[in-house]
């Protein structure tokens, strides 16, 4: 893990992770129950525009030059040992 709650102009970015060359952007979202909905469904459109920003301020603040990716972790249940992840690599792309 690089970073996690990193709070950058434009936004905040949960966790910052090394893919092999990638730097992995990670949205993380919880929701106790999936009854009203997948916690990745609350991942707007809006949402992930506030990401793509706050990536690419900390590229410019970091002076990095790398392949990048934006994966999305919704998190169900109840802490701590009933919880259930799912994890989409590459959950959107920066346009």
């Amino acid at each position: 893990m690089i970073a996690r709650n990193q709070q950058i102009r434009g936004g905040e970015t949960d966790l910052i992770m090394r893919d092999g060359d990638y730097l992995v952007f990670i949205e993380v979202r919880y929701r106790a129950s999936a009854s009203h909905g997948s916690p990745l469904e609350t991942i707007t459109p809006a949402k992930q525009r506030r990401l793509i920003r706050a990536a690419r301020f900390y590229l410019l603040d970091k002076r990095l030059s790398c392949p990048c990716r934006f994966d999305a972790v919704g998190v169900t249940g109840e802490p701590p040992e009933r919880l259930h992840f799912e994890w989409i690599k590459s959950a959107f792309d920066a346009f």
